[in-house]
């Protein structure tokens, strides 16, 4: 019966050792008579010496092979010690080779019929000290077996453990890098893609009054200037954060901790007046409803709800009709309600297609435990976002 283990063809240099063993036990001449085996007794007790080194593809049939060895050269009054070192052998590459469950049946035969085997070589003495140390020799090999056993398969666990948590590591890092990517492409849209926005916008109206309003175009290219430097210092300061040494997962001094904030984008709804003043500088009529100027938000929540209006006027004034938004902000229950509508250039229903803007401002709003609606309906594209305020109210 083949085992699970994978065998080399071939004799190796134990096979060698355990057949010499096997020979010079049936040859030996051991001081008691009943012990050796002369004449035609070397037949079964040479017999074990061809199929041991076949023990580990057909551990069962070597041991088998072995038991039978001992019956026969008991029948004739004499206990084979080749056959029963042949017996420990065979359960040890059983325990090796086949699992505990089929080894431990198999040593429980094999220690039963040499016991008997032995006792009847003896005359019914089933307690001869010296059969005994036979049986304890079987035991001795199966414990062996076991044991080999045992560590091997410790040894794949452990390798396969390794290989496991290697496999985790890699992943563990590919999901980092995909988050990383994530939030430096939300970065980058809020950073940039409002000012690059305000730049177009513009430069459109600077070209189109070029001639009749050159005082209009003066405005609209010194607004271009003026946003082009901001998008220059917001690109530095986050090329700057990307090249950071500093380890986000490792906890930071107080003062580094402080430089880094001063690089990151954080304006609040205390910059919305400042926000605004640039869209009505590109055009944008925008109808401010119920200001709020204590809002209890988080830090957190606070910049999220100005980048909700930065996103929102951003895509009226790209994507919307008539050049007119409203925005109105207003406090509901235990969350700020922020409210953008403007007219759309097309007059479907159809919900508007999540771009990369709206599906950052949908994971920004999540990220604070707030929540974003957004669609399109007579012609009125309206933005809803609701932020929780903060546990306790600012001062």
């Amino acid at each position: 019966m083949p085992t699970t283990r994978a065998t080399r063809d071939g004799f190796r240099m134990s096979d060698v050792l355990v057949v010499a063993l096997i020979v010079i036990f049936a040859v030996l001449p051991f001081p008691d008579e009943t012990f050796r085996t002369t004449g035609m007794l070397l037949i079964p007790a040479l017999a074990p010496a061809v199929i041991i080194p076949f023990r580990r593809r057909w551990p069962l049939a070597a041991l088998g092979v072995s038991l039978a060895c001992v019956v026969a050269v008991a029948a004739a009054g004499s206990i084979s010690p080749s056959a029963l070192l042949a017996v420990a052998i065979a359960c040890y590459a059983v325990l090796d080779g086949l699992g505990r469950r089929i080894g431990v049946l198999a040593l429980g035969a094999s220690v039963v019929v040499a016991f008997l085997a032995d006792g009847w070589a003896l005359g019914g003495d089933l307690f001869d000290s010296t059969a005994l140390q036979f049986i304890l020799i079987i035991l001795l090999g199966a414990a062996l077996g076991d044991t080999a056993r045992s560590r091997r398969e410790f040894a794949v666990a452990m390798t396969e453990r390794a290989e496991r948590a290697e496999r985790n590591r890699d992943d563990e890092a590919r999901r980092r890098v995909a988050e990383d990517r994530v939030r430096i492409a939300r970065d980058l849209h809020d950073v940039v893609a409002h000012q690059i926005a305000v730049i177009s916008l513009n430069a459109g109206v600077a070209s189109s009054s070029l001639e009749t309003r050159p005082e209009r175009a003066r405005e609209a290219l010194t607004t271009v200037r003026s946003a082009s430097r901001t998008v220059l210092a917001d690109i530095g300061g986050l090329m700057t954060l990307l090249r950071a040494d500093t380890d986000a997962d490792t906890d930071t001094d107080p003062d580094t901790a402080e430089r880094e904030g001063e690089l990151h984008p954080q304006s609040g709804l205390a910059d919305l007046d400042a926000l605004l003043v640039g869209f009505r500088a590109a055009g944008l009529r925008i109808d401010l409803r119920s200001p709020h100027r204590s809002l209890a938000l988080s830090p957190a929540g606070d910049h999220v709800a100005y980048l909700v209006l930065q996103e929102a006027l951003t895509n009226a004034h790209k994507h919307g009709r008539g050049g007119t938004a409203t925005v109105a902000l207003r406090t509901e229950g235990a969350a700020v309600h922020l409210t953008i509508v403007n007219p759309t250039a097309h007059e479907s229903s159809d919900p508007p297609r999540a771009g990369h803007g709206l599906r950052g401002l949908q994971e920004r709003v999540a990220a604070v435990g707030g929540a974003v609606h957004f669609g399109s309906e007579g012609g009125v594209f309206s933005l809803e976002a609701w932020i929780p305020t903060a546990a306790v109210a600012k001062p």
